[in-house]
């Protein structure tokens, strides 16, 4: 009975705060008319409501103008506009309902650590925050609403560390038979997919009409693809996943990091080809194979034999005090004296380097595939042994890389475990994360005010 109570009490707070957003949108309008007697031009609306916030037209039409430009940047097929309006509508709602959950989980993004974020942005475009700033502006983007979004992209992202990546756990006995299954493979390399995807999401719980008429949705772009549609403008059509204003491009994965559903949909298609209709829990997938590559993994007598490297490094990281540029510089000074021969890379590393191998010149040990992130170790791979990289940035700050030496030996039992949990997770976290997301879009109050209005273009 008290559920009961509180849930209507809550749907009465929703109600009535809709009311009174709804009653200023048209108090205006209103008074306009009876003082002048003209009829009242729509300044703004409401076009969805979610919970107890509103997303009105002004709101989403400043989005689409903001991904009209990303799109055209990218040199994307631009999809209709009414079509477009409808896509960007359903992600602002799912989006909005994220938001109020990290609201309400107290996830904070401070002005301190986005002020650093927009100028390493800024920095990575090689501009000064001004001139960053005023291009913005040139281009007809608010730099104030371009913080707000960055600030809301990093508060999504910790929102999903939180809920979805944190949480995903690999039992033992997966691990087995993810070992079991590849030691069943005799391939002297391991193969690479890179594959784009169109994700059409079904309701949980969904109706057996709402699941025909979500395949329908799924089979008109398999169709349109078929007869040479562009794949980049179909998934900003058609797709619910969030890659899809960038193309659901996926990159390249090995087969051990993608859904099985996807390696077994794409194993007998040629470059270039549309997999039939995937369907998985979260819903229909249109899958393309872009291409096909192998990766220089050798089998040893019993195990795996993979290529380690022995480095170091010296990290400068980035905050209130050091700027990326001033990092980078910092780098290229203490590169210049190794060159010179004025100084060891060891000695350089304890008097400078911010990282915890500091203490030790730098060492980092062997290092695996996989144990770094990925701007470390495609810089790290790039070296031969003896020598250094110019400066690199990686989301710790910058570094100077040094390889020492590298071999090729088997991997011991606990570390194929390891890597095979860590495989297991890429495999399963873009699916865990579509499902929560599509779990918290089913939970969400959504009203659809769209249709109700013929706002004027501007």
């Amino acid at each position: 009975m008290m559920k009961t109570g509180v849930t209507a009490l809550n749907t009465i707070k929703r109600f009535s705060y809709v009311l009174s957003v709804s009653l200023l949108f048209t108090s205006s309008a209103y008074a306009q008319e009876k003082s002048t007697g003209k009829q009242p031009v729509l300044v703004d609306a409401i076009v969805a409501v979610v919970n107890t916030d509103v997303i009105t037209f002004k709101e989403l039409d400043d989005r689409i103008r903001l991904v009209e430009q990303r799109l055209k940047r990218q040199n994307t097929q631009m999809p209709p506009r009414d079509v477009l309006q409808r896509q960007l509508l359903e992600r602002m709602i799912v989006t909005r309902a994220q938001m109020q959950m990290a609201k309400e989980s107290g996830i904070r993004v401070d002005d301190i650590m986005l002020d650093r974020a927009v100028s390493r942005i800024a920095e990575q475009n090689q501009l000064s925050l001004q001139t960053f700033r005023d291009q913005l502006e040139r281009d007809g983007l608010s730099f104030a609403r371009f913080r707000e979004e960055i600030r809301e992209e990093i508060t999504l992202q910790r929102l999903r560390e939180r809920e979805v990546d944190n949480k995903l756990q690999i039992s033992e006995s997966e691990v087995d038979n993810f070992l079991a299954a590849s030691a069943g493979k005799s391939d002297a390399g391991q193969q690479e997919l890179s594959i784009a995807q169109i994700l059409v999401r079904v309701p949980e719980n969904a109706s057996p009409q709402q699941i025909a008429d979500r395949r329908k949705r799924a089979e008109s772009a398999v169709a349109q693809l078929k007869s040479g549609a562009d794949f980049a403008k179909t998934a900003a059509s058609f797709s619910d996943a969030a890659d899809a204003l960038s193309g659901g491009d996926l990159g390249w994965r090995s087969t051990s990091r993608l859904p099985q559903l996807f390696v077994d949909a794409v194993e007998k298609l040629a470059d270039g080809d549309i997999a039939p209709l995937v369907r998985s829990a979260n819903g229909f997938h249109v899958l393309k194979l872009n291409g096909r590559r192998t990766a220089s993994v050798m089998k040893g007598g019993s195990g795996t034999m993979v290529q380690q490297t022995r480095a170091r490094h010296i990290l400068i990281k980035v905050n209130q005090i050091v700027s990326s540029t001033e990092a980078r510089r910092k780098l290229i000074e203490l590169r210049e004296r190794l060159d010179n021969k004025a100084a060891k890379f060891e000695e350089l590393a304890r008097l400078y380097s911010n990282d915890g191998s500091a203490s030790k010149g730098g060492e980092l040990g062997w290092i695996y595939p996989g144990d770094t992130v990925p701007e470390f170790e495609r810089a790290m791979n790039a070296l031969r042994p003896g020598e250094t990289s110019q400066p690199i940035e990686s989301p710790f700050g910058f570094h100077l890389i040094e390889v020492l030496e590298r071999k090729t030996e088997e991997v011991s039992r606990e570390r194929q475990r390891q890597m095979a949990r860590q495989a297991l997770r890429e495999q399963k976290l873009e699916e865990a994360y579509e499902d929560w997301l599509r779990q918290l879009r089913d939970r969400a109050y959504v009203e659809y005010r769209l249709d109700e209005f013929n706002p004027r273009q501007p």
